[in-house]
């Protein structure tokens, strides 16, 4: 791929505005450019500055009239959810026999496995999604369908298979010698191919055997480049379950830490009902939580404490949690994370919103040298967005006063409709057109 330049309004972050403060934490260009070398970022910034540089016969793909921002990071997702989404009326471990575990087990057949996993990241990119950290079933196949997909278009996509040996149904049940040996097998196949990451999946600590947990914090320490991926304290019915399956545990993130799983490569999701102690573990272990809004509001878990995570410095990205997530759309989660902020008396301003689903997500998963913002030399994953989406996004925008008010009434009016393209490495992978 040659160069290519692209106009039109351009923001990213550049830090953590509850570090750095908001001014600080952004850079933005009302007339901006964005240059593309070879599928990554070569500058950023004033289109009349960056265009007298570039070679006469450069092409330039004009945007102008919208917004040109890094690609959305989900820090939590699980693809073979797809056929449950918006399921009613239970909360997490009910929710979890009566629907997910049925539908989980569908992807014994690698062909319904296969159909899904291209819907799937179809999309994400059609939503923005354009890096994400994904949960499989405990069938070796789901995940080589979804790494298929992911491959074909390019895509930084970090997955791995879900370990259960215990407590669930037959059909959605595996051991812990035949998941370390499928874990093997899949990372020497797939981690670090093209741009496949991989992540040792615990479903979480009731769905696993001490031996299966065992070999995971074995496996985690053998590759210092692979993630792990779990959920925690995401309902109260869960925690209790947790204190009777481990009762000389400190507390369920102790459980974890026990089997070796509480790393910096560690990602947790959920985390709604973390007490004071446990942030600052984390925090310590530079472990990162998914916060994952409209899951949390829709099954009824509770309400994520996101002050408190900035107050111990715990490194936070946003997840959709498909499923019991109910949108593939990051800005509709925005949506949600606000309002939850809100409940809990803390104003999330929309500089952290769009840190949380760009460079706070890429830190989060370990990849912010790679993606999450425009630096020259990062993959150049990037979204257009329609600020003339629908009418009344459109009249709204219209009467903003400057690039907060912007950015904090596409995270409310914003969904799926307002991505008019998504870029991966450079090349349009999506275009509502």
């Amino acid at each position: 791929m040659s160069l290519v330049a692209y106009t039109g309004a351009v923001f990213h972050m550049t830090d953590d505005p509850a570090v750095v403060g908001a001014e600080a934490s952004f850079q933005y260009e009302a007339d901006g450019m964005l240059v593309i070398d070879d599928g990554t970022v070569q500058a950023c910034g004033p289109r009349t500055s960056l265009a007298t540089k570039l070679p006469e016969d450069t092409p330039v793909v004009d945007h102008s009239g919208n917004l040109i921002i890094p690609g959305f990071i989900d820090t939590h997702i699980h693809f073979p959810q797809l056929d449950m989404i918006a399921s009613f009326g239970e909360q997490l471990l009910d929710w979890l026999e009566r629907y997910t575990f049925p539908e989980e087990a569908k992807f014994a057949d690698p062909a319904h496995a296969g159909e899904c996993a291209e819907f799937f990241i179809t999309e994400l990119l059609r939503n923005g999604t354009t890096s994400a950290l994904v949960y499989g079933t405990v069938h070796k196949q789901s995940v080589e369908a979804l790494f298929e997909a992911a491959y074909k278009r390019n895509m930084r996509l970090i997955a791995g298979k879900a370990l259960m040996d215990r407590n669930v149904p037959e059909g959605v049940r595996d051991t812990a010698a035949g998941s370390d040996k499928d874990n093997r097998d899949l990372i020497k196949r797939w981690h670090g191919k093209g741009r496949i990451g991989y992540a040792i999946t615990p479903r979480f600590a009731p769905a696993c055997s001490d031996e299966q947990l065992t070999l995971a914090g074995k496996l985690l320490a053998e590759h210092p480049d692979v993630l792990m991926h779990t959920h925690l304290s995401e309902n109260t019915s869960e925690i209790d379950w947790v204190k009777k399956l481990y009762p000389t545990a400190k507390d369920y993130l102790d459980v974890y830490d026990r089997f070796g799983l509480l790393t910096d490569r560690s990602v947790f999701a959920h985390c709604v009902h973390l007490e004071g102690e446990e942030f600052q573990r984390m925090a310590e272990a530079d472990a990162a939580i998914s916060y994952c809004p409209t899951s949390n509001l829709f099954l009824g878990s509770g309400l994520f404490n996101l002050s408190e995570a900035e107050k111990y410095g715990v490194t936070v990205g946003l997840g959709t949690d498909v499923g019991a997530g109910t949108s593939f759309s990051i800005l509709e989660t925005m949506n949600e994370a606000y309002k939850i902020c809100h409940l809990r008396g803390h104003r999330l301003d929309p500089f952290k919103s769009f840190y949380l689903a760009t460079l706070g997500g890429a830190k989060a998963l370990n990849i912010a040298d790679k993606i999450g913002n425009f630096e020259p030399g990062k993959e150049a994953d990037f979204l257009v967005i329609d600020g003339s989406a629908t009418p009344l996004l459109e009249r709204r925008l219209k009467n903003c006063s400057g690039v907060d008010e912007t950015l904090f009434v596409l995270s409310m009016l914003g969904d799926d409709r307002a991505i008019s393209h998504t870029y991966v490495a450079g090349e349009c992978v999506h275009s509502r057109d």
